[in-house]
């Protein structure tokens, strides 16, 4: 075999080796990383929800936030919660959070200011989570449903910010019934 010979079979194993290299770091990234969005198209019907007795009534603006600690969609939304607690709870906005039954987890540390709900009546109902509750200052239900439409959720894209915006200009909001598509899980089952 000549020099050249040897040079160019050692530079396609080289390019092969790379190559496979690649493609194995890519697929793994992609399993481990990239999760498949189905756009699920859910509605979310909060006419059965309602305020446990010692929050209901008059008060604070009162936002519930429903999660499942293995649904791989709250990634998204709850640094988007973090935001919102940041710009609102000292607004007169009060944060709550009802962990789905029977599950276990814990949110991240910097959503520890949220206050724990065991139950919330109606809440059994829910058709699916990452989703949020929010209660006027006279104790009505001004909106139920997703955080935002679509994969991801952050301040562009959500429902939220204009609803708390409007409660707190006093503007009047009837959104309990929403249809959206999204990532969400089943709440029940």
């Amino acid at each position: 075999m000549t020099i050249q010979r040897i040079k160019f079979i050692t530079t396609l194993l080289i390019l092969l080796l790379g190559t496979a290299t690649l493609w194995q770091a890519y697929n793994t990234f992609q399993s481990r990383y990239l999760r498949p969005f189905d756009n699920q198209t859910t509605l979310f019907d909060g006419s059965q929800l309602r305020l446990p007795a010692g929050l209901a009534g008059p008060g604070a603006i009162r936002v519930v936030h429903f999660w499942d600690p293995a649904c791989p969609c709250n990634v998204g939304n709850q640094q988007h919660l973090g935001d919102l607690i940041a710009q609102f709870a000292d607004q007169g906005v009060a944060f709550y959070v009802v962990q789905k039954p029977g599950s276990q987890g814990q949110l991240p540390a910097y959503l520890a200011s949220l206050q724990t709900l065991a139950n919330l009546p109606g809440s059994e109902h829910l058709p699916a989570s990452p989703a949020v509750a929010i209660w006027d200052r006279q104790g009505n239900l001004a909106y139920f449903g997703p955080y935002s439409e679509g994969a991801v959720c952050n301040a562009s894209n959500s429902f939220i910010e204009p609803i708390l915006k409007a409660l707190l200009a006093g503007r009047k909001v009837n959104a309990s019934n929403t249809l959206a598509v999204g990532c969400y899980c089943p709440w029940t089952g």
